[in-house]
């Protein structure tokens, strides 16, 4: 982030404005990826006058980065009445795409329309890793053909690689093709729950292992002995400190109206359908306890030793049972990286070893069998 934008983020955030907000403008998608969060039906999507009115609730709210995402955005019919209305609102404007729809016309209007950005999801550089990923043959070589149209527009490409069980040992060969493409590359290696609590996808997530590797790789942390090192105790600053800008300066709205601090984070706070974007900024009782959170506040993780250093991400910590409680995905990132187990993950292996003594204690008395064996261990 440039210091102009980091100096505006820090300002909206003292003025209480919603720097920044993804609008996902469909869940229908022309890819049906195994690790999506999103259900890909139709349930009555907010139609193009409804988004038109929220562009403007948004624009008087001060929103200034707006991110257009999906699902497929090329998917909705009126995706450049949208956009021109947008644009004619002054915001800068993100995109999220697979580009597999994008043509010679579409880019020129995404370059006359000076979209500041375009994300694209690449997952493999193997047709035969990314293609099973999205579950669409060709896919990969119609997104590459699509960014490199793009770019030949003079618009800017982001490729974003989402690090999976399936695609973990690919991520140099996406960097390589990024280089090659002329385009940023981003990787995360975080496969979330899907938005209505369905914790399947989280199985897909990279093992303990794999994700060692990647933070001891030089070329994506720089000196992985400091990157990997012991964290310092949390300081009293960073016990009062933000766990992140969902709700603060961000903020994330559903193709049905439903308002939530991010979209990592499917806590409603209200929908723009019922009430207006800045009434559910300013008064949503949802809203106001995601911004009471700190670090101080939450018992298991003001007194880990990664308090400092954690990405602890509210919205999975909900999606677990508790806004307030842990995140385990980042407990094990944490632990992938320095080595050192987070209480919660501490507390998950106990937990997860009382259950097996009970049963071998107890089931022979309550059904005079014998017990040939335990189910599979549980790998933490």
């Amino acid at each position: 982030m440039s210091a102009l934008m980091q100096e505006m983020g820090d300002r909206a955030l003292q003025l209480g404005v919603p720097f920044s907000v993804q609008l996902d403008l469909t869940y229908r998608c022309n890819e049906q990826c195994v690790h999506c969060y999103l259900d890909h039906e139709d349930h009555g999507e907010m139609t193009t006058v409804e988004i038109k009115r929220l562009l403007k609730e948004m624009a008087d709210a001060g929103v200034f980065i707006l991110t257009l995402s999906g699902g497929e955005i090329f998917m909705r019919k009126d995706f450049f009445e949208i956009l021109e209305c947008a644009r004619a609102l002054t915001f800068c404007i993100k995109l999220k795409t697979n580009a597999v729809l994008i043509r010679e016309a579409q880019a020129a209007r995404l370059r006359d329309l000076a979209v500041e950005s375009i994300q694209v999801s690449i997952y493999s550089h193997r047709p035969e890793v990314h293609d099973a990923i999205t579950k669409v043959p060709g896919s990969l070589q119609r997104s590459i053909s699509a960014i490199r149209f793009l770019k030949s527009q003079g618009l800017k490409v982001i490729i974003a690689n989402v690090l999976m069980t399936e695609n973990m040992r690919d991520y140099q060969g996406v960097r390589a093709l990024a280089a090659e493409l002329g385009t940023e590359c981003t990787l995360d290696p975080t496969v979330t729950p899907m938005m209505d609590g369905d914790r399947s996808t989280v199985d897909l997530n990279a093992g303990e292992s794999a994700l060692r590797a990647l933070f001891r790789d030089e070329t994506l942390v720089g000196n992985a002995d400091e990157f990997c090192a012991i964290p310092p105790p949390p300081s009293e600053d960073s016990m009062e400190s933000l766990p992140c800008s969902a709700g603060h300066t961000a903020c994330y709205v559903s193709p049905y109206g439903e308002f939530y601090p991010c979209v990592q984070f499917p806590l409603s706070c209200g929908n723009v359908r019922q009430q207006r974007f800045i009434d559910i900024w300013r008064n949503s009782e949802q809203l106001k306890e995601v911004r009471s959170i700190r670090l101080r506040d939450l018992s298991s993780c003001s007194q880990c030793a990664h308090g400092s250093t954690c990405t602890r991400c509210p919205g999975l910590a909900f999606m677990e049972g508790n806004m307030r409680g842990p995140s385990t995905a980042d407990c094990e990132r944490s632990f992938a990286r320095t080595g050192i187990p987070s209480a919660n993950l501490l507390a998950k292996k106990q937990s997860a070893s009382v259950p097996r003594l009970v049963q071998i204690q107890l089931v022979p008395a309550i059904t005079g069998s014998r017990l040939s064996g335990v189910g599979a261990s549980q790998v933490m």
